[in-house]
């Protein structure tokens, strides 16, 4: 199950918005086991579940894409570290 966060910055992008822009204005707080949304969204209306629901499937993917990206950022080094090593060598 994707996260919410995801679906939500999913949700935002396919309407012209950005995390970034408007995380002043979103807020996510879990209390107890659940999440609530917070939204404050200037010509946005807040998502419904139903909305929500209907990014799962992107939002996997791109969890799952980040998740890879990251892994690829650990296991190889920058280009410049991959440079001073062949030169030590």
């Amino acid at each position: 199950m994707a996260m919410l966060y995801t679906k939500v910055k999913l949700y935002l992008e396919a309407n012209s918005k950005t995390w970034k822009a408007e995380e002043k204005n979103i807020g996510l707080v879990m209390t107890n086991g659940v999440t609530t949304l917070y939204w404050n969204v200037s010509g946005l209306s807040k998502p419904t579940d139903a909305q929500l629901a209907s990014y799962e499937t992107a939002a996997n993917t791109e969890e799952t894409l980040q998740k890879v990206l990251y892994n690829r950022k650990i296991d190889y080094p920058s280009i410049v570290d991959q440079l001073d090593n062949m030169n030590r060598n």
